[in-house]
């Protein structure tokens, strides 16, 4: 089972919890157990898992990312000037796959599934979410 996540960014770079719009996609999969696996559309943009008590690792996150790899340095800039936003999608990933358990997603307390932005804002950013069972149809 498969559906899509249609959001918009409102940052240049921003950290936005999705997890509840999983969740939801989750339950009306139906499936109880198996695999849940969260892509990112965009060649910047990417998945993480990450703290979700406050928004001070969320931040942290991004303050990492931009000293790593700052803005306006890389090759690719003189095309379109946004070579870090693809360097930090590709470091970070396109995808998370999160253990479907008893119809729950296998996130520990503190862990919530964020949807990084690395190149906005943007009016439409696509995540795809697809659900495997892990028993056989029959």
């Amino acid at each position: 089972m498969r559906e899509s996540i249609h959001l918009a960014s409102h940052c240049p770079q921003e950290l936005i919890d999705i997890t509840d719009r999983v969740r939801t996609i989750v339950t009306r999969s139906g499936i109880r157990d198996g695999l849940v696996n969260v892509y990112a559309q965009g060649a910047t943009a990417a998945i993480m898992i990450q703290e979700n008590w406050d928004d001070s690792v969320q931040l942290d996150v991004i303050d990492l990312l931009s000293r790593l790899i700052p803005k306006g340095v890389w090759r690719h800039d003189r095309q379109d000037g946004n070579g870090d936003a693809h360097l930090k999608a590709g470091l970070i990933g396109p995808s998370e796959t999160i253990p479907l358990i008893a119809g729950e997603l296998g996130l520990s307390r503190w862990q919530n599934i964020f949807f990084c932005e690395f190149d906005g804002p943007r009016s439409d950013r696509r995540v795809l979410v697809t659900v495997l069972s892990d028993l056989p149809r029959g």
